[in-house]
């Protein structure tokens, strides 16, 4: 996505700030007046999601390098990356979460995040090596959610 609207924001990886970034992005998407109130929700807790993995991973790696967000809109289509410089991991070893009616559901403490921000927001891309993750949210805020 090119010539829309930018925020970018650098934080410390701390979870003090993850509210401050779920305010300034939710702000930045509902700038369309026909952005729906319960897409930009689902933005917000995407968004929240993988700035507290980033902030787990820089605490996990010992590195107090500052996680970049960066908000891109051009109408009602919003993309946020969030990219950190921890460890990596591998994305296809995320275990498949049980639906939320099931019982085995309340065996998973932890974990939620990612299968939480692919279920939320219309695509989301993880590019993850040893030198650091990218994860890119895309969402149409004027859409009803499936």
């Amino acid at each position: 996505m090119t010539d829309g609207d930018e925020v970018v924001l650098r934080v410390p990886a701390k979870s003090d700030y993850i509210a401050l970034v779920r305010v300034v992005l939710a702000a930045a998407a509902a700038i369309e007046p026909d952005s729906r109130d319960d897409r930009i929700d689902d933005l917000r807790v995407a968004v929240s999601e993988a700035v507290t993995n980033a902030v787990e991973s820089h605490k996990a790696a010992g590195t107090d390098s500052h996680v970049e967000v960066r908000c891109v809109t051009q109408g009602n289509q919003v993309e946020v990356t969030v990219r950190d410089r921890g460890p990596g991991f591998d994305p296809d070893d995320i275990p498949v979460v049980p639906d939320a009616e099931s019982a085995d559901r309340l065996l998973f403490e932890h974990g939620l995040g990612i299968p939480l921000m692919r279920r939320l927001v219309d695509k989301t891309d993880i590019e993850t090596g040893d030198k650091g993750t990218l994860v890119r949210l895309i969402i149409d805020t004027s859409l009803k959610p499936d």
